[in-house]
């Protein structure tokens, strides 16, 4: 099936130097398209999928494509940071300045006074995954806490949500019914935070980006158009964990 969904899509008009693929997911019930940060477009399709109806969908989307292939090229390299006193971190939204202070067995990175506060650690690397480990258990906080509102715009229920690193996703809809958000989200404001959010709630309506999934989009966030442009702004600056 892969081979003959493979040929029907090869016969599109794709661009020049387009990197991409078809992967054959037996769960899914829809055409699933995603872009990897380094530009690899990655067509996710069912067991069953009709050839032709998969490259009639992937037709209508080229344009779309096409704009984010030409966004992620034009992206700046991914952010690293130096972990020493007075580097700015963000969390929903607000800058922070780092503190280095002394290790200590009871001390943990924390938000204290305005000030981002980091144990001394073993190396740069230690550190990086101590601050990665704060957003991500500070963050799952948050997250729990905001999902009920969402969930009652949308009209689902996730059975649980995960704080996690994606890496090169931000948000993830399992088919279980579980939604991961990659950590470095929490950097984002909470405006932002919503739009990834709502957006793997909507998943769990309606698979794929297509106009059915954008209706359910704009449902809930009648200004998601607005949303998407600033996270689209923002999402170059994310901090993932790399230092120097």
């Amino acid at each position: 099936m892969s081979t003959a969904v493979h040929q029907a899509i090869a016969e599109l008009p794709l661009p020049p130097g387009w990197r991409w693929r078809v992967d054959v997911r037996p769960r899914r019930r829809s055409l699933g398209i995603e872009i990897t940060h380094d530009g690899e477009v990655r067509f996710a399709v069912p067991a069953q999928a009709d050839p032709q109806a998969v490259a009639a969908a992937v037709r209508t989307r080229l344009p779309r494509i096409a704009e984010e292939i030409r966004r992620r090229a034009d992206r700046p390299a991914e952010p690293v940071k130096e972990l020493v006193g007075g580097s700015s971190f963000a969390y929903l939204g607000r800058r922070y300045r780092l503190k280095p202070v002394p290790a200590d067995r009871e001390r943990r990175v924390r938000l204290h006074r305005g000030w981002l506060e980091l144990p001394e650690s073993s190396s740069t690397d230690e550190g990086a995954r101590r601050i990665a480990a704060w957003y991500t258990e500070r963050g799952g906080d948050w997250i729990r806490a905001r999902l009920p509102s969402l969930e009652l715009r949308v009209g689902v229920t996730a059975n649980c949500v995960e704080i996690a690193d994606l890496a090169d996703r931000w948000g993830a809809c399992g088919p279980s019914g579980t939604i991961t958000v990659h950590w470095a989200v929490m950097q984002l404001p909470p405006p932002l935070v919503d739009l990834v959010l709502v957006h793997e709630l909507c998943h769990l309506r309606q698979q794929g980006h297509g106009p059915a999934f954008r209706r359910e989009m704009r449902l809930v966030l009648s200004d998601v158009d607005r949303r998407e442009k600033w996270f689209a702004e923002e999402e170059p600056q994310l901090w993932r964990g790399r230092v120097q």
